[in-house]
């Protein structure tokens, strides 16, 4: 089978910042270092690249609004809920439940604000096994900063937080399986749901689709035609913590890259995909800090919890994107199967 990213060009020489190696210069070898060595990890890009969270709520509560069967999706039952916290504004999530017994795996997107998640992907995700739930995550920060919105938090960070709430809201609900909990986001949405899983350790499975500059790409050494620090602070500086800033130029004065923050998952389960022509997602430098990534789900003893997957085209979250991450949560057996489904695809790079 041709494997589409064999036409990458990764840059030569390029050496990304150490994971398995404390701050002190001392190895990391083995597996019951790795909590501290996770500490350094968390401090160096948290902080840095995605500033302060909003605070963690007392209290989250899941306000069920309406509840009506959808024969169009095989009688599932689609929830419309408010997701209310002390001292923020409350948001939208909606939710689709098999017609079938749970409990149940749980896909969550933030991308509501797109029509990623067509009718065929909502059939298909049911079909699986899994809870669907959808935030729109605009409903908690904006894309674009009109300089109106005085947010005390970076975009991002505001996101990732909203996740985490939405994942508060679904552990009150008596059908949703707790232990597995899957959460994905394409582009901006794919960064949110990367930090979002590194910061989270009840998300089980965390899975980013082409989500570049900030999310699974790489800032030092950008393949030809990748969006740079310089590009997205440019255009999205709100997104960032405000220290960021500094290091356009210097990309290689980072004490981190995007390879810290998919160690922070481990080893709990991570995906990326990427599309071979979406060059401004960085494809290439997203294969560098999956690589680089990689040890740290060795010494943990799950080598096979990290996966990238590849594709022709361009950007985009299509179906077959879909299909690739629910295959993913096969192949690691994420979902309690309720019946066989098809075999999962091949064409995972580990």
């Amino acid at each position: 089978m041709n494997d589409p990213s064999s036409n990458l060009v990764l840059p030569a020489g390029l050496a990304l910042p150490e994971l398995l190696q404390f701050d002190s210069g001392k190895p990391v070898t083995a597996a019951g270092q790795w909590t501290a060595r996770r500490e350094e990890v968390r401090h160096h890009i948290l902080g840095l690249a995605y500033g302060e969270f909003p605070p963690v709520p007392q209290q989250t509560r899941c306000v069920v609004l309406h509840s009506a069967v959808v024969r169009h999706f095989g009688n599932a039952r689609l929830m419309g809920c408010r997701v209310e916290t002390d001292g923020r504004p409350a948001f939208l999530l909606r939710i689709f439940v098999p017609a079938d017994q749970g409990p149940f795996a749980v896909v969550l997107n933030g991308d509501a604000c797109w029509h990623y998640a067509t009718d065929a992907v909502i059939a298909e995700v049911l079909a699986r096994g899994f809870v669907f739930a959808q935030f729109n995550r605009l409903e908690i920060a904006p894309d674009q900063d009109n300089g109106t919105s005085n947010l005390p938090h970076s975009t991002l960070a505001a996101w990732a937080w909203a996740c985490h709430r939405a994942v508060d809201a679904l552990c009150e609900l008596d059908f949703v399986d707790r232990q597995r909990i899957a959460v994905v986001g394409h582009s901006r949405g794919g960064k949110a749901a990367l930090l979002a899983g590194a910061t989270d350790d009840r998300i089980a499975l965390t899975s980013a689709n082409n989500s570049g500059a900030g999310g699974a790409g790489c800032f030092r050494g950008p393949q030809a035609g990748a969006e740079t620090l310089a590009d997205i602070l440019r255009a999205y500086g709100h997104w960032f913590g405000p220290d960021l800033a500094a290091f356009v130029g210097r990309e290689n004065d980072l004490p981190f890259d995007q390879h810290f923050l998919k160690a922070l998952v481990a080893p709990r389960a991570l995906l990326t995909t990427e599309a071979c022509a979406d060059l401004w997602a960085n494809p290439a430098g997203t294969l560098l800090t999956h690589q680089a990534a990689q040890p740290v789900y060795a010494l943990l003893g799950a080598p096979e919890r990290i996966a990238i997957h590849f594709r022709d085209g361009g950007h985009d979250h299509s179906y077959a994107d879909w299909c690739t991450f629910l295959d993913f949560c096969d192949l690691i057996n994420l979902p309690q199967r309720l019946e066989p489904v098809r075999r999962p695809q091949s064409g995972f790079a580990r």
